[in-house]
């Protein structure tokens, strides 16, 4: 029989093994180096842990996260209120904002179509989002699901569902990363390049 440790240290790497993207192996790490570390250090990260659970929640306009009733982009009045940004969920957001190149307002679906997954139009902030452009249309809806077969069937139903309410809609472009070689492309995205390819200016 292999030796894991004692009953609190195994316990402390089972629920860090849970989180996404973090194995046993990288949760002992992290638990290792917790201990290493005298109380003043992990102290604050149980406390930043314990405030986040208590205070984070849903902005009541875009459904992304803050602490307060509406997020800091929802209250800027600097950003473009007529380009409205659908993304599946609020890593998306993050990610879109670190580009620096939309000025826009978002809307965070909190998941994608998943027949498989029990994920349909009612699962998702569909109705928070027709009610949304009832109330103050925007001129455009960027659809900026992921690239896959739910991110795609995602992308179809809110295009036709939002074509009641004569709202152009647009989706991200999809083709090769910078610094990507032709020769080393997966088929399906060079396809998608070809097939998005716009004039050279």
């Amino acid at each position: 029989m292999i030796y894991e440790g004692p009953k609190t240290l195994k316990n402390a790497v089972k629920a860090l093994a849970k989180l996404p993207g973090i194995g046993e192996r990288t949760a002992q790490r992290l638990v290792f180096h917790l201990i290493k570390n005298d109380a003043d250090t992990v102290a604050p990260l149980v406390e930043a842990l314990t405030e986040l659970k208590k205070h984070i929640k849903l902005c009541g306009t875009c459904h992304g996260y803050t602490d307060e009733s509406h997020c800091e982009i929802c209250k800027d009045p600097a950003r473009d209120q007529t380009t409205l940004c659908l993304v599946e969920d609020p890593s998306d957001l993050f990610a879109i904002e670190r580009s620096s190149q939309f000025r826009g307002l978002y809307h965070v679906l909190h998941g994608r179509l998943s027949p498989l997954e029990g994920m349909g139009p009612k699962q998702l902030k569909t109705d928070e989002l027709i009610a949304r452009v009832q109330k103050a249309p925007p001129k455009e809806i960027i659809l900026a699901m992921n690239p896959d077969v739910e991110g795609d069937a995602t992308a179809v139903y809110f295009s036709r569902l939002l074509s009641n309410y004569n709202i152009a809609t647009s989706r991200l472009a999809m083709g090769i990363p910078m610094g990507g070689h032709l020769e080393y492309t997966d088929q399906i995205t060079l396809g998608r390049a070809l097939l998005e390819r716009r004039q050279f200016s």
